[in-house]
């Protein structure tokens, strides 16, 4: 459970570092690709985990996925709220 812990820690802390809502010290193409560069790494991992049935590894997979999807919602309920102050797109504006 540590692992777990300590996983979804790590990968809030690297989304927050980046930029969970704007790009931190870096144009929307770098951010983009660090984004692409952070689930790679991850899928490889994943896959290497699994193969090999590293227990310790896999619990911290399942911790950097827990920290990944609260970075998403976070990020979503952003755009929610953009959305609800009329700062959206300008197409669903009455």
């Amino acid at each position: 459970m540590i692992y777990a812990l300590i996983g979804a820690v790590v990968m809030l802390v690297v989304l927050v570092g980046i930029g969970i809502n704007q790009p931190r010290g870096t144009s929307i193409k770098t951010w983009c690709y660090g984004y692409l560069a952070i689930a790679l790494v991850f899928d490889g991992l994943v896959i290497l985990a699994l193969v090999n049935q590293y227990a310790p590894l896999i619990e911290t997979l399942l911790g950097l996925s827990a920290g990944a999807a609260t970075g998403l919602a976070i990020h979503v309920t952003h755009h929610i709220s953009e959305e609800e102050k009329g700062n959206g797109n300008p197409e669903t504006k009455s």
